[in-house]
């Protein structure tokens, strides 16, 4: 990899990408144009110190997930991310293999729904992205690092969120869960990341393997729509959850909304504002 020019090309779009244009709060006293390292930083889910270590060219051979998740976050045009990854000494992810390619129409989806709690996962229920409220209603996910934002494993294997389920529900889920990553790995057979992602839950948990050899078919769509999520500060929230597919990207955009008017509604904006406020803190 050209170390200098691929840190050289991040700094020089990071540095002409407008705060605002990314949802990044910009104060009277701000002095840089573009973002700042440690904004940049956050938006693709990297720690500071290796962004600084990628720029200065003293980091070297970037994950396919850090070079594309540096691409999200700087807005990149589909040439830009095809040249990114050429200075990483990478190839741009085919048709073949997962993308978690956030395209600029998905993007400006997202835009317009930055005050609705919105979680963005790729089609092996890797989590790509979620905004802020959705952080504040479901619990902060930025620190969530390799298996960690995989739904599949936090449902079977890992804490899960704040979603209440019964125990049939939780069950349902699961196996709703595992059916639509035995469906993606039927599309993505030469995607050596997703066969290890099975490998590593089938290992895990006796569950997933039962789950997985049930042949059992369905997706997370089929549950029902109704969830109630246990908030620490605001109580039970009713809610409404609806996953969007992105049929062209493969893409899952999970929203949580509540009935104009109710209690529920009022809750889930209490609680968006508690959440976001401890955030920015």
């Amino acid at each position: 990899m050209e170390s200098w020019e691929f840190g050289q090309a991040i700094r020089r779009w990071r540095d002409h990408l407008a705060p605002e244009k990314v949802g990044v709060p910009v104060g009277d006293r701000r002095r840089a144009a573009g973002l700042r390292r440690e904004e940049l930083a956050g938006l693709a889910g990297i720690s500071v110190d290796y962004l600084t270590r990628l720029e200065q060219g003293r980091a070297t051979s970037p994950s396919s997930q850090v070079v594309e998740a540096l691409a999200r976050a700087l807005r990149l045009s589909d040439a830009e991310r095809e040249l990114l990854f050429r200075l990483a000494g990478l190839a741009a992810p085919g048709r073949d293999l997962i993308s978690t390619r956030i395209t600029p129409s998905v993007q400006r989806l997202l835009d317009r729904l930055a005050h609705t709690p919105v979680a963005v996962y790729d089609a092996a229920w890797n989590l790509i992205v979620a905004n802020q409220p959705y952080d504040a209603l479901m619990g902060e996910t930025t620190s969530w690092r390799g298996i960690e934002r995989n739904a599949v494993w936090r449902h079977l294997i890992g804490p899960g969120n704040r979603t209440l389920h019964t125990p049939e529900e939780l069950a349902h889920f699961q196996s709703l869960l595992v059916a639509d990553l035995r469906m993606t790995a039927a599309r993505y057979r030469a995607d050596h990341e997703l066969k290890r992602l099975v490998a590593e839950l089938a290992s895990h948990s006796p569950r997933f393997a039962e789950l997985w050899e049930s042949g059992e078919v369905g997706s997370p769509q089929d549950q029902s729509r109704h969830k109630i999520i246990g908030h620490p500060d605001v109580g039970l929230i009713a809610l409404d959850c609806d996953t969007l597919i992105v049929a062209g990207d493969d893409l899952r955009i999970t929203v949580y909304t509540a009935e104009p008017g109710t209690e529920d509604a009022e809750r889930l904006a209490l609680a968006i504002v508690l959440g976001t406020q401890a955030l920015v803190d």
